[in-house]
């Protein structure tokens, strides 16, 4: 196991962080940035790596930053109009977007700089709130902190009933007596000294009670929260693994419950998707997305089976 780092997740363990959310989101560990789709899910067309969409905001929040990229006009000038529209008036419409997925695909595929925007907005959106907070528990260990970026992309980093501040803040009131453990790492909390395993057992028992009894009416339609719980229990495999700092790679547990190596990708490939996503429950994306008090984000699949691909390694149970 790697020695605590006081510093958040960087380099492999960024990374790994970031695929093993990839496998949950998407059935494998790749960076989809060329996904385009329009799910039917009241959101408009759904695309790249974190599942920006042009009916809520965060999609015209990627090609903003294109555009600064790129220095103002680019393929995507054209949708600058429409997209705006429908972002304000959180519209599902996809008219006057006819070629919006076929010119996505493309940059996706092959341009540099709108992959750069997509992974700006991802980390302004969720990853950087997320390590804001691990910074203010003072978490060290690296299963702890994926752990809030995972929860940052299905929950939303936000103080919404469901969101990633509130578990944090329901997951303190537990702790009320001090924990000794074995990781190394030992937070304050409630004037508590308490093992940051521990509390991060804690956290997960918390954020499955939310799953499975979501408390925004937006989250509950559907059930479809509850069929997530997979990504809890694969980090739960991770901590019997003793997995609480991340190398080049990670034992977890697929979307089947199956155990799987994730291998720290330095380049990551943007291969095809194994499977197109499932419409969603509506209403889990803010209608205006704030960098830094994101709404709930639901998950993007009703399905909670999803095959991992052949380039990851998997192991018996």
């Amino acid at each position: 196991m790697l020695g605590i780092s006081d510093a958040m997740l960087c380099g492999c363990a960024k990374m790994l962080a970031l695929q093993v959310t990839n496998v949950y989101e998407n059935g494998d560990a790749a960076f989809h940035y060329d996904y385009c789709e329009d799910l039917k899910d009241g959101r408009g067309f759904t695309a790249g790596i974190a599942g920006f969409c042009s009916g809520t905001g965060d999609a015209l929040e990627v090609v903003q930053v294109y555009h600064k990229l790129t220095g103002g006009k680019d393929d995507m000038s054209q949708f600058d109009a429409t997209m705006a529209k429908y972002a304000a008036s959180n519209s599902d419409s996809t008219t006057g977007l006819s070629n919006y997925c076929a010119v996505w695909k493309k940059l996706g595929n092959g341009d540099a700089k709108f992959r750069q925007a997509q992974d700006t907005i991802r980390d302004q959106m969720y990853f950087a709130p997320a390590m804001a907070q691990a910074k203010i528990l003072n978490l060290k260990t690296t299963i702890a902190q994926a752990q809030l970026y995972d929860t940052a992309i299905e929950h939303g980093a936000g103080t919404d009933a469901d969101g990633l501040i509130s578990l944090i803040k329901r997951t303190n009131e537990k702790v009320t007596k001090d924990v000794a453990g074995t990781s190394g790492s030992t937070l304050n909390v409630n004037g508590h000294n308490i093992d940051e395993i521990a509390w991060l057992n804690l956290f997960l028992g918390v954020r499955t009670d939310d799953l499975e009894h979501p408390k925004e009416k937006e989250n509950q339609g559907g059930n479809y929260w509850a069929q997530t719980t997979y990504r809890v229990k694969s980090y739960q495999y991770a901590i019997q693994q003793k997995e609480y700092n991340w190398g080049t790679s990670v034992k977890i547990l697929d979307n089947d419950g199956k155990a799987m190596t994730v291998k720290c990708s330095t380049s990551p490939a943007n291969k095809k998707r194994k499977r197109a996503a499932k419409p969603c429950h509506k209403g889990t994306k803010p209608k205006v997305p704030k960098a830094k008090d994101p709404k709930s984000k639901g998950p993007k699949s009703k399905s909670h089976k999803s095959k991992g691909p052949e380039s990851m390694s998997a192991e018996g149970n």
